[in-house]
């Protein structure tokens, strides 16, 4: 590759570059570029605002003479440009001399090793892949820009998107690459893929960006914000406080696995100082102790494990929560006959028992509202006889007293 672009550079730099007429001037090449300067700069929109411009830097890969560093060098304080030719570089030297932020570096054609990972916020390339003959180097590429991207940077790149060729591949046409690979390379480096246009053309063009880094900044007990979680009942809820998680997270997409089984996920809270609140149900079973928590979107591991301290649940306490008439809700004198009572934190209702003035009750209903707060709503008749004043109503669940209360009946 080195060897076919030197000497095409010393031919016709602007010629090979711009794909114009032969012996441009300087004026008319640096125009060739609007189109392309165009849509780059309608990727820099992506960019965080409020971010100041000296502080944002750029990578052009196959910077060739240098005519499009010359133009985006305005919204960069450093932008860099590399080519396996040296002959483009001493061009692009030349054009951009003037400019003390551009730097336009010799490399060997197929990494970025000369830059340190997480350095820039946006890398582009235009008409450079369509001219590599080897997959593995346009991969190299592909890996290297992901490396060297900052998190949450972007990066906008041109792939020759034409059918892969049976006929050998040359440093002019280049090896295809099709718009599969490219879905399937951001979903195996974890990157989102929000562009993909000209698709099965030799201009096919492609937008990602680098997510933040996700990770578990803390896990809690998610009703007391304790340390820890009881194995089960209905406090064996964990809140997991996530950094960065992305908004496109929801319950449909985002699991919770505690010890690696899945949990039951309950909410997603808004963001808060760059922190999102999921909640996750123990699921049964989960052993005591430090166990670990892994969070999976769209069935992918999402970031960095945690670990929860699962603690044995505290006894139950059954209590009566909730008293009204059993038709009408909202009173609480007994207007039909019939009486609700809500009880929770009780693992069996076979042994609740009530009376009125002494006498049993005799017709109760009970279902189960909520197996997770151990729940029940248990519907009863007033005991033949009963009539309407002031009544004492008792209500037992085996041999613990849940409610001495006085009532009103009434009708």
């Amino acid at each position: 590759m080195r060897a076919d672009w030197n000497k095409r550079a010393r031919e016709d730099a602007h010629y090979y570059v711009a794909f114009g007429r032969r012996d441009q001037d300087d004026r008319e090449f640096l125009a060739t570029a609007a189109d392309a300067i165009r849509d780059l700069e309608g990727e820099l929109k992506r960019l965080p605002k409020g971010v100041p411009v000296s502080s944002r830097r750029a990578l052009e890969i196959g910077c060739g003479p240098g005519r499009l560093m010359r133009f985006m060098s305005q919204h960069f304080g450093e932008i860099h440009g590399v080519d396996v030719s040296d002959e483009m570089i001493a061009h692009a030297a030349l054009r951009l001399d003037d400019i003390p932020h551009a730097h336009a570096h010799h490399t060997n054609g197929s990494d970025l090793a000369i830059f340190p990972s997480g350095h820039f916020d946006f890398v582009y390339s235009l008409f450079v892949f369509q001219h590599i003959p080897d997959p593995e180097v346009v991969f190299s590429y592909l890996r290297e820009t992901v490396r060297v991207l900052k998190p949450g940077g972007f990066a906008r790149l041109q792939i020759n998107g034409l059918p892969k060729s049976a006929r050998p591949y040359t440093t002019w046409e280049g090896v295809g690459i099709s718009s599969d690979e490219i879905r399937v390379f951001t979903q195996d480096h974890g990157v989102r893929l929000l562009s993909l246009t000209g698709v099965d053309t030799q201009y096919m063009w492609t937008t990602w960006q680098k997510p933040l880094p996700c990770r578990i900044r803390q896990v809690v007990n998610a009703f007391s914000q304790e340390q820890a979680v009881p194995s089960s009942g209905r406090l064996a809820a964990a809140t997991l406080q996530i950094e960065n998680l992305p908004e496109e997270c929801d319950l449909n997409s985002l699991e919770g696995f505690i010890d690696g089984v899945r949990g039951r996920n309950s909410y997603i809270g808004p963001r808060v100082w760059g922190l999102a609140q999921f909640n996750v149900f123990l699921p049964p079973g989960v052993r005591k102790g430090l166990v670990p928590v892994r969070v999976e979107w769209n069935g992918r591991q999402l970031c960095p494990e945690a670990v929860v301290r699962v603690i044995p649940p505290g006894p139950l306490a059954p209590r009566l929560t909730k008293l009204s008439d059993g038709v009408n809700l909202l009173s609480q004198r007994i207007e039909s006959g019939w009486i609700t009572a809500t009880v929770e934190d009780v693992d069996s209702i076979g042994d609740f028992a009530a009376t009125i003035d002494g006498v049993p009750v005799v017709r109760m209903e009970p279902h189960m509202t909520d197996p997770l707060a151990l729940r029940y709503e248990v519907n009863f008749h007033l005991p033949a006889g009963v009539g309407p004043g002031g009544r004492v109503l008792e209500i037992r669940l085996g041999k613990v007293m849940l409610a001495r209360m006085g009532i009103e009946v009434v009708g």
